[in-house]
């Protein structure tokens, strides 16, 4: 994996995957679609889609543990302090050596610095939420996310996705 090109691609995804609005049905439909590609994948997860401090989709699929909503819970976090996604500043922090207490301040118990939390943003408003996944290993959780972002904003995800690795 090469971080750099990983983080310029994050960068693009950011830009590219903007709600022209974004209200509790597209939270919903979001959310809908992430448990509909997990559950036919077969893969155990947590999923959660909020604006800030309001949920409005949460599922936990069969196999996911309390440790998947915990973690879920931190990556949002994580977003919701950074409008950034929970991955490009994991990396960030790889590259620069550190951790989320040690360079912010920011408590190991409320911020985690790993894929699978991605900003909701609304196009002329900014970052207003997060959509999160849980139970992959990092990279992937946040390519699961990518990928039902760009099927719901009708981009094509194989231009966007992260290089194979």
């Amino acid at each position: 994996m090469d971080i750099v090109h990983d983080q310029q691609q994050i960068l693009a995804q950011e830009h590219a995957l903007v709600f022209p609005r974004f209200d509790a049905d597209e939270a919903w439909q979001l959310g809908a679609y992430l448990h509909e590609l997990a559950k036919a994948r077969g893969l155990a997860l947590a999923i959660d889609v909020r604006t800030f401090n309001q949920p409005l989709f949460f599922s936990s699929l069969a196999g996911a543990t309390p440790d998947n909503v915990e973690w879920a819970r931190r990556k949002g976090n994580t977003v919701a302090h950074f409008h950034r996604s929970s991955y490009a500043i994991g990396l960030r922090l790889q590259q620069g050596g550190g951790t989320l207490t040690e360079k912010h301040a920011l408590p190991h118990a409320d911020y985690a610095s790993h894929g699978g939390a991605f900003p909701l943003t609304v196009a002329g408003v900014g970052v207003i939420g997060s959509a999160t996944v849980s139970g992959l290993p990092q990279r992937a959780d946040h390519e699961l996310v990518v990928e039902a972002l760009c099927a719901h904003l009708g981009h094509d995800y194989g231009q966007l996705a992260l290089a194979k690795v």
